[in-house]
Order: C-alpha cells, then sequence, then structure tokens
C-alpha cells in the first residue's frame, strides 16, 4: 500500500477573529437596542444578522482552535480536520435561514409602514460600518486560503454592505418620510444575504458528502498513470477532499506483471509524483494487484 501525504497550509490568526467576535457583540448590542427604539425593522435587521456574524465567527473560532489539534489519535484518525468545513456549513446555512425569515416580515410590514425614528438609525448605521469594516480587514488575508475563514469573512461583508444600505435608507427616511423603504432595504437584504450564504453551502455541502473536487477531472489521471508502462488497469477509484485544502486518492492498481515490492515502491512513487505535480493531490493510497479476480471498473458501483 503506497501512501503520501504532507502538510503545508498558512495559518489561521485566532487573534484577529477573537476581536472581531467582541466588535461584532458590541454592534448587535447596540443595533437591536437603537432598532426598538427606533422602529426601523431594517435596522433589526441589521442587528439579527450582526447576531448571525457573532455566532458563525465563535462557531468559526472554536473550529480554528480545533483544526489547529494536530494530534490524531486511533479513535480520531483525522483529528479535527473537518471542524471548518462543519462550520462554514452552519454558517452558510444559517445565512440563508436569517435571509427568509427577515424577506418574510418584511412583507408584512410593506403592507403598513410604521413611523421610523431616522437620526437613531443613521448613527447605528454609521457605528455598525466602522465596526464591520475594521473586521473585514482583520480577516481578509486568512479568508484567502481558508473556507470556514471565508465563510465567517463573507458574512462581515455582507453586514457591512447592508449596513451601508441601511445608512442610506435612513437618511432618505430623514430627508422624504418615505418609512416603506425600511422594508424595501430589508427585502434586498435578505436577497443579498441568499447569494452570498448558497455557494458556500453547496461547497461545504459537497466537501461533507465527499464529492470529487469540481477542478479535478478523473479521466485525466486515469490517462496520466496509464502512461506508466507498468500498469495495466486502474480502478476503484476515489477522489474527495478532507478539507477544503487537502484532496485524498486512493486506488488499485493492476499490474501486467507479478513484480517485486521494490519495484512497486518505485512505480508508487512515480504515480505519487503524478498526483502531486499535475493535480495537486498530496495524499494517495494505492493498492497493487497482479491478475485479481474483481472488478475492474473506473468507478465501482457499491
Amino acid at each position: 500500500m503506497g501512501h503520501n501525504h504532507s502538510h503545508d497550509h498558512g495559518a489561521v490568526s485566532g487573534k484577529r477573529l477573537f476581536f472581531s467576535i467582541i466588535l461584532n457583540v458590541l454592534i448587535t448590542i447596540s443595533q437591536v437596542v437603537g432598532g426598538l427604539i427606533s422602529g426601523s425593522l431594517a435596522l433589526i435587521s441589521d442587528a439579527v444578522h450582526n447576531l448571525s456574524d457573532v455566532l458563525s465567527l465563535i462557531i468559526s473560532y472554536g473550529a480554528n482552535l480545533l483544526s489547529n489539534k494536530k494530534k490524531q489519535t486511533r479513535y480520531q484518525t483525522f483529528g479535527y480536520k473537518r471542524a471548518e468545513i462543519i462550520a462554514a456549513f452552519i454558517n452558510s446555512a444559517s445565512l440563508i435561514v436569517i435571509a427568509v425569515f427577515l424577506a418574510i416580515e418584511a412583507v408584512k410590514r410593506l403592507s403598513e409602514p410604521q413611523e421610523i425614528m431616522s437620526e437613531i438609525v443613521i448613527w447605528l448605521a454609521l457605528i455598525a460600518i466602522a465596526g464591520n469594516g475594521l473586521s473585514v480587514l482583520l480577516l481578509k488575508k486568512d479568508a484567502d486560503h481558508n473556507i470556514n475563514m471565508r465563510a465567517a469573512y463573507l458574512h462581515l461583508i455582507s453586514d457591512f454592505l447592508t449596513s451601508v444600505a441601511v445608512l442610506i435608507g435612513g437618511i432618505l427616511i430623514k430627508l422624504f418620510g418615505i418609512y416603506w423603504l425600511d422594508a424595501i432595504l430589508t427585502i434586498l437584504i435578505s436577497v443579498y444575504l441568499l447569494f452570498m450564504g448558497w455557494n458556500i453551502f453547496l461547497d461545504s455541502l459537497k466537501i461533507l458528502m465527499l464529492f470529487a473536487p469540481k477542478d479535478i477531472n478523473l479521466e485525466d489521471i486515469q490517462k496520466e498513470i496509464l502512461i506508466i508502462d507498468e500498469i495495466e488497469n486502474i480502478h476503484h477509484v476515489h477522489v474527495w477532499h478532507l478539507n477544503d485544502k487537502d484532496i485524498h486518492f486512493e486506488a488499485h492498481i493492476e499490474f501486467k506483471a507479478d513484480i517485486k515490492l521494490s519495484e512497486f515502491d518505485k512505480i508508487c512513487n512515480q504515480v505519487e509524483q503524478i498526483l502531486a505535480e499535475k493535480f495537486n493531490i498530496r495524499h494517495s493510497n494505492l493498492q497493487p494487484e497482479f491478475e485479481r479476480d474483481d472488478h475492474k471498473d473506473f468507478i465501482i458501483q457499491d
């Protein structure tokens, strides 16, 4: 059995994430109180979104701590490497649920517009813009190479933009007294939340379901490996993401001759080099076979 693995990933800063949590807790509390006092559904929706940010950041922070535990055990042979994928799935799913809830409430509000204290809305929107803008800057670097942090980062970007929308709405309401605009803004925010959450929801779900990475063509892998003269056939292939960085590959390799173990080891190194250099797969398990009576299909249907 051949096996190859490598671990070389950028570190995620837990301190920046923790500071973002504190900022968003303060923003959420101020917006909830301000929304109740002012009567603004858009401000409350932004507060609820900020609350989802807080929860998502806490989940991401916990997942980050777990994923940094490098020790594997006989009961946890992969350690906590899937913690961040689960966090991304929960965060994106919560974003979708919140978006639907806010849209329903906004439609109800459209039929009965309420007077709104626009000054409170404007000031709290400015505070939220400043706080979320700082959080976005703190997490931007980590979001480039980590799906969990990308989910948290998108939460913060979407809240930053919704706060901008709430600010504009508050100014327009103050100038022109168009209170129904509050509900319209809430609906627009909801649509935006759905758009932001859906892709991460699908990506994290596919990883959890062990789907093959979308950027890897299995037929290309088959062609590259079959170029090696000693190999007759490759079958029973599985390719999956362990997390958003690590791709795993396993396959049965049938040889044309009854080769020695030392020869297999050399060929195994060739296969691993092909997988690493051409497909960025650095975790592989290869099972050698010679005239074994089993299914030879490239993908076995269980």
